[in-house]
């Protein structure tokens, strides 16, 4: 059946590991729908039409998924949705800017261009931003995420709707009212008219210039010196993470050196172990840090690539792998 199936597709596979499992599943599915022709090809063919898989039930039932259009018009409805969804979860594990000052805009970005890639019809993706905001609203629809958003110079001059969000401004006053003593918050109150104003370091060319340049945190530690209680309450903000996947990282390193064949090493040594192995993959991701910058929001407000079925930037060759090198038989 294998056999069969490379025999249609050109020796490429259906299966693209990737880091994670929802990511393997989703460009999985993105491959199986550039494949749409030459399976359907295949179900058709004398081959399969001979084999004993045609006349098995699971077989049978496959063929008449595949012969359904509602099938791949599922699949590319899924795209519209989880495509962007992609790029934002790529966005919270991003190396070279702390990402807490974009997932809000991110969020925001996402769900306009999935109403947008469905026509602004709300019945068509209703149900799917029902989803959306159940684990936005639990996990990441935080007043920290708010006050991140508001105190991000980038976003925050080039939209002056920011200060009449409600939303936005009440988590704000609540990270203040959490984060900073009583005798400190009025002070930083009024250290936020000179921010709202652009005046003193914030008002100066190069700060204006560099607002997407830098990143919030180091934009902020630049020009907010003569701002210092609301400086260290938006370094403290902006420099906090939004993902646990460091930590399950460090999980992982510790699973691969206690295993069921070394489960006697004494305490300290698998200690000075996961030190060593973990600090390496830390140096590796740090020396990459200015290759892989996914906090490009820009690509979120284009059209999904996943339904063109090309990522942009990549050719076919480069995304599609083949099952059998030329030189070296079996990759």
């Amino acid at each position: 059946m294998v056999n069969l199936l490379r025999e249609h597709t050109g020796q490429r596979e259906l299966l693209r590991p990737a880091k994670t499992r929802f990511a393997t599943a989703f460009l999985t599915l993105s491959r199986i729908n550039k494949q749409k022709i030459n399976i359907r090809n295949m179900f058709l063919s004398e081959k399969w039409l001979k084999s004993n898989y045609a006349k098995d039930p699971v077989g049978r039932k496959i063929v008449c998924f595949v012969n359904q259009a509602s099938f791949w018009n599922t699949i590319v409805c899924s795209f519209k949705v989880a495509g962007l969804l992609v790029k934002v979860l790529r966005l919270v594990d991003g190396e070279k800017r702390p990402p807490m000052g974009y997932i809000y805009e991110a969020m925001d970005r996402a769900k306009e261009t999935i109403a947008r890639s469905f026509e602004h019809n709300t019945e068509k993706y209703k149900s799917f931003f029902e989803i959306i905001d159940k684990r936005w609203d639990v996990q990441l629809h935080q007043p920290l995420h708010a006050a991140a958003y508001y105190l991000n110079p980038d976003y925050y001059y080039k939209n002056p709707n920011i200060e009449n969000d409600g939303e936005v401004s009440l988590g704000l006053y609540k990270c203040i009212e959490r984060m900073v003593d009583v005798d400190l918050q009025d002070k930083i109150g009024d250290q936020l008219e000179l921010y709202k104003r652009a005046e003193g370091f914030f008002g100066l060319p190069m700060a204006v210039r560099q607002r997407s340049q830098k990143s919030p945190a180091a934009w902020w530690s630049s020009y907010g010196k003569h701002t210092p209680e609301l400086q260290n309450f938006a370094i403290r903000i902006l420099g906090l993470t939004c993902s646990s996947s460091g930590c399950e990282r460090n999980w992982s390193v510790f699973e691969h050196l206690h295993s069921k064949k070394r489960n006697r090493l004494a305490q300290q040594k698998l200690n000075d172990l996961v030190f060593v192995k973990y600090n390496r993959a830390l140096r590796r991701r740090y020396e990459l840090r200015d290759k892989n910058d996914p906090i490009l929001l820009n690509e979120i407000d284009d059209s999904n690539e996943w339904l063109v079925g090309k990522v942009d930037g990549e050719s076919d060759e480069e995304d599609d792998d083949y099952v059998f090198s030329k030189e070296d038989g079996l990759t």
